[in-house]
């Protein structure tokens, strides 16, 4: 098995730091706006970016769900099906970014106060978020092409694209927000365009490896574009979940805490997200493996890749959680906080990181069921997460006030790593039996 660590290594490595730069990606703005407006820049964002999240998950899911197909057909020697995976997702991730640019801008207004945006609030929202929806299509596109790279034994260049981006929103944010004035709206331009060099990076690996594009027959588009869809609906939830639990979070707080919990929770949702997109990186990173020896039916290899997983993804957290409790007293300041807003994270961010413990459980066990075409046990991993959060909301708020509301979040996560325990020991027999 030693062929098969130093392939995971090869894989695993270069998404990790992929997906680290990716978390830097998200608290790059939260920096810049925070520490040009304060709390209320910090407040603004966090509201909207339920909004980019549901962008990137469209983009994750129909490019990961279209690359695992496109990985198990190529181990099975389905080469003109394989094809017609990636030119059909990408016709798919194009038409979907028109479709939502036009219907966000449509319903800026009410999407808003879904969001939770009311009063004051409201207009600073309304500005990042109808900028971020104007570059939909370099977001979709950036974030859906780069899993083919990694499935076509490209991990290093994908992690290039990521990197780029990731100085590029760096560089345009310190344009956009700090030399010139642009505030929410220049905030909003740098994180489009670091998607934009992302995308255009991943379109020249295309054309320097000659791959090719294919449509398939008319008659056979909507069988693949619902196979892609049907594989592709885990990793967009595992994207987009954490932020509908943003979102259902976001409006207890406004009731229970006000603006002010609502920017404790801005920053400690900025780092808690850090760690689960190094953890996406791990599944991610493995998925290519997992779903090459799933369709070469390589079962030993497959399960001692997925043990890799689960130990490398409890590594990365528990190295997180002693970081985040070293420099809790500082988290807060980074982001231009006020001193009780940083006291807050301070008290709290510890309690949110240990329970990151369960979601690393979660993810592996999830990563590894839609990359072996397990769909709907996937599923129910993915999606029970802010369905549990807004029972445990219902259930604590009412008569713990605030303080039930920060509960909520590690409850939920823990009870998903016991229905997480289930599937596994189930899909396990199931794999013996066969």
């Amino acid at each position: 098995m030693s062929k098969v660590r130093g392939k995971f290594f090869e894989y695993v490595l270069p998404a990790i730091f992929s997906f680290a730069l990716s978390g830097v990606y998200t608290i790059v703005d939260g920096y810049f706006i925070g520490n040009r407006m304060g709390d209320m820049g910090i407040a603004a964002i966090t509201l909207g970016y339920p909004v980019t999240a549901l962008v990137q998950a469209a983009g994750t899911g129909l490019g990961l769900g279209a690359a695992i197909c496109y990985t198990i057909l190529k181990s099975r020697s389905e080469d003109r099906q394989a094809e017609y995976m990636l030119g059909t997702a990408s016709l798919m991730m194009l038409v979907l970014s028109f479709v939502m640019t036009g219907a966000v801008l449509s319903w800026l207004y009410p999407i808003l106060r879904l969001l939770g945006a009311e009063g004051a609030i409201t207009e600073p929202t309304a500005e990042y978020v109808r900028y971020i929806v104007l570059g939909t299509v370099f977001q979709v596109m950036g974030t859906g092409l780069v899993p083919f790279i990694r499935n076509m034994g490209g991990a290093k260049f994908a992690m290039a694209a990521m990197f780029c981006g990731f100085f590029g929103n760096i560089l345009f944010d310190w344009l956009f927000v700090w030399v010139w004035p642009y505030g929410l709206a220049g905030a909003a331009w740098a994180s489009v365009l670091g998607q934009a060099i992302a995308m255009f990076m991943a379109l020249g690996y295309f054309a320097s490896k000659k791959t090719r594009i294919s449509l398939p027959p008319f008659k056979k588009l909507p069988e693949i574009a619902g196979k892609i869809i049907r594989v592709g609906a885990a990793p967009f939830g595992l994207v987009l979940c954490p932020n509908i639990t943003l979102l259902i979070m976001n409006r207890f707080f406004l009731v229970h805490g006000g603006e002010q919990a609502l920017a404790v929770y801005g920053v400690i949702g900025y780092i808690v997200y850090i760690v689960l997109l190094l953890l996406q990186g791990v599944g991610d990173g493995c998925q290519p493996l997992i779903s090459r020896f799933y369709g070469a039916k390589d079962k030993n290899a497959m399960l001692h890749t997925r043990r890799l997983s689960y130990i490398t993804s409890f590594a990365i957290t528990l190295v997180s959680i002693l970081i985040c409790i070293l420099y809790r007293k500082q988290a807060g300041l980074l982001f231009g906080a006020s001193d009780e807003t940083n006291l807050q994270v301070a008290r709290i961010l510890p309690w949110f990181m240990a329970a990151l413990i369960f979601e690393a459980y979660t993810r592996m066990g999830s990563a590894y069921l839609y990359a072996t075409e397990k769909s709907s046990l996937s599923y129910l991993l993915v999606y029970a997460e802010p369905v549990l959060v807004l029972a445990f909301l219902l259930a604590l708020a009412p008569g713990l006030g605030l303080t039930g509301v920060w509960i909520a979040n590690p409850a939920a996560r823990a009870a998903a790593a016991a229905a997480a325990a289930v599937i596994k020991r189930r899909d396990d027999r199931q794999r013996l039996a066969a």
